[in-house]
């Protein structure tokens, strides 16, 4: 099993996190939608460098590596988004990553980590255990585990974004509505947002993080658990830092499926120009089919942009 951090994120953290971030990245444009005939917005991190969010807790977590461990490199577990993360920070510098991910992942994302000059050891999914496959990996060569949400690094990172959407806004959202895998991103919102309802959305029958915070304790996916197009949101158990840090923070959130995210897809390509993967679009089908409520202060967080070309073709064409 991989060990947790014995550190736990908070606001100073993320506070520290986007100070770091802005001195690379510009903000991600919060834009203004329609829904329902209420005016609200949408924080598109699908047009990062590398796509989606991701880039935030990657670079956060590497740039705070000590020279012992940026050394040893870094080793990371992802379906594509934080593959690319940390692949981007580590090039940036100078840090040798391994990323595993499953072979089923879409090649619009193992090519796209592979071309940023990281190694990927491809595992099946399902049928093996992808923290086993890293745990061998850092055993084999002392690399540092960059963990995809359950990391205080990773979680202070993802939480910038609602530094920058505060900033943006002139005020603290009344709720933001994200897509919810690991739970990363929607910890470390809680964290920058603290007055902010956060709503974490998943894919049905995946919604592990929503699952825990009602039980209070870590729940696994089923072993029959349905199939989704949401590649992105598919961990088989939130963890335990994550939840720690929701525990009292965080609604339970709500579930959506794949018609309503394909929806939400056609939807941002029409009114918004914007190509959204699945995952990445969860939020704004929650929001467009009227399962969360939204108002003048409400962002949807559209975390990335990295869909496969021809599914996504098909999407749009109503197919």
């Amino acid at each position: 099993m991989l060990s947790e951090s014995p550190r736990s994120p908070d606001h100073a953290g993320v506070l520290r996190a986007a100070e770091k971030i802005a001195a690379i990245l510009p903000p991600t444009p919060l834009l203004p939608v329609e829904i329902g005939g209420v005016t609200c917005h949408v924080k598109a991190e699908n047009l990062q460098p590398v796509g989606a969010f991701k880039i935030r807790g990657g670079w956060h977590r590497l740039s705070d590596l000590t020279d012992e461990e940026k050394a040893r490199g870094v080793v990371a577990v992802s379906s594509g988004n934080h593959a690319q993360g940390v692949a981007w920070a580590a090039r940036r510098l100078g840090i040798k990553a391994t990323i595993v991910m499953p072979r089923d992942a879409p090649q619009v994302k193992l090519d796209a980590t592979r071309a940023l000059g990281t190694e990927v050891v491809l595992y099946q999914r399902p049928g093996e255990d992808r923290d086993e496959v890293a745990a061998k990996i850092i055993e084999q060569n002392g690399a540092v585990l960059v963990h995809a949400f359950n990391d205080p690094w990773v979680i202070e990172g993802q939480g910038s974004m609602g530094i920058e959407m505060t900033t943006q806004l002139g005020r603290e959202p009344s709720r933001i509505v994200a897509p919810c895998g690991g739970g990363g991103m929607v910890s470390g919102l809680s964290l920058a947002c603290p007055s902010s309802a956060i709503v974490p959305v998943e894919p049905v029958g995946w919604d592990m993080v929503g699952q825990a915070l009602l039980a209070g304790e870590i729940v696994r996916a089923a072993d029959d658990a349905p199939a989704t197009i949401c590649d992105a949101l598919q961990p088989l158990a939130t963890g335990h830092l994550v939840l720690s840090t929701l525990a009292g923070r965080s609604e339970p959130g709500v579930a959506v499926t794949d018609e309503e995210v394909r929806a939400a897809q056609r939807f941002a390509f029409s009114r918004l120009q914007l190509v959204v993967e699945p995952g990445g679009a969860a939020a704004l089908a929650a929001a467009l089919a009227g399962k969360v409520p939204v108002d003048s202060d409400t962002v949807l967080v559209i975390s990335g942009g990295n869909a496969d070309p021809a599914k996504f073709a098909k999407t749009i064409a109503g197919n």
